[in-house]
């Protein structure tokens, strides 16, 4: 009898779990900055995941709860070996500052989508894995795995307007980076006075 309980557990583990290595791996890449710590990650995330398996509420969220244990081993284990915060200086980034610079400089009637048709994935990538690891998070749960404002709040253990202002300031911060980017690549160019 506990061995059938054993391995119908397992069979579930494999079949809700497992299906979300990928998502996992992805986010966890962008949070470590560092492939073999983000395997390491999502390892122990599994492991630990497995071993209280039998405590997951079936038919509930997995994938959200997979990331908050993920997350909280993150924020335990790998955040605390970084030194310092990185600071910035949000009050320099204007809300929309990319897309209104597109629209009246340009005649671009739709600025985000002319934009983001031209910058290559890896390029947006890499914007979202230089932001400040608080808003890396905020902005990957979102925007790349899907995750509404409670979920991601009840992932990273914050409070929902927490959760919308770090959103808030990393768009903001994205905007801020890939117009740079833009700029440099030859993209889009200054407006000649």
């Amino acid at each position: 009898m506990v061995e059938q309980k054993g391995k119908e557990l397992r069979e579930r583990y494999e079949r809700e779990a497992l299906i979300h290595l990928d998502a996992l791996m992805r986010t966890a890449s962008r949070m470590t900055k560092s492939e073999s710590d983000a395997e390491d990650l999502v390892q122990e995330t599994m492991l630990k995941a497995y071993r209280f398996f039998d405590k997951f509420e079936a038919g509930t969220n997995c994938k959200a709860w997979l990331f908050k244990i993920m997350t909280n081993i993150f924020i335990n284990n790998y955040r605390s070996r970084s030194k310092a915060p990185e600071s910035v200086a949000i009050e320099d980034i204007d809300d929309g500052f990319l897309y209104g610079q597109l629209a009246e400089n340009y005649g671009v009637t739709d600025p985000e989508k002319q934009f983001l048709s031209k910058i290559i994935d890896d390029d947006i990538k890499n914007a979202i894995s230089e932001l400040p690891e608080d808003f890396r998070l905020v902005v990957v749960l979102s925007f790349l795995e899907r995750f509404s404002y409670r979920e991601i709040a009840d992932i990273a253990g914050l409070h929902i307007g927490t959760v919308k202002s770090r959103l808030h300031r990393g768009r903001k911060l994205l905007q801020k980076s890939l117009l740079e980017y833009a700029l440099r690549s030859g993209y889009i160019r200054e407006p000649s006075n």
